[in-house]
């Protein structure tokens, strides 16, 4: 895998719930839960070394809010994995933002969109 970013952060205000929700939406995308903490979880894919998101609560202990425009999206490796990305999401108690279908930014960009339990706006994208 090439490097393109060292990790990538999410607040939660629920550890817990949103280790359900994570384990869930990010295993049909091939993620692995990696470490489990008090105050955060983090999630990588088998074949790297590294754990590539963490979602944990604020180090500043303030709650944790959404960002407006932030979205992370999560590279599929078939159309199914979003299928299957959006429904187990939906089954784990996020909110659905796009069902899955080809969007209008490429012939070949098969997305969908939820949100976890906390608000954060995730997508899973095959094509592109």
């Amino acid at each position: 895998m090439a490097e393109t970013f060292l990790y990538l952060t999410l607040g939660t205000n629920d550890v817990t719930r949103a280790a359900r929700f994570y384990d869930a939406a990010l295993a049909p995308l091939g993620f692995i839960r990696r470490s489990t903490e008090a105050d955060e979880v983090g999630y990588g894919l088998p074949d790297d070394r590294r754990t590539r998101i963490w979602i944990t609560r604020p180090f500043d202990g303030k709650p944790a809010t959404t960002g407006n425009g932030t979205m992370p999206a999560f590279f599929a490796p078939t159309e199914e994995a979003v299928r299957a990305f959006h429904k187990a999401a939906l089954q784990a108690g996020g909110t659905d933002e796009g069902a899955p279908g080809l969007r209008p930014y490429g012939p070949t960009f098969y997305a969908a969109y939820v949100r976890d339990p906390d608000g954060n706006k995730l997508s899973a994208v095959h094509g592109g």
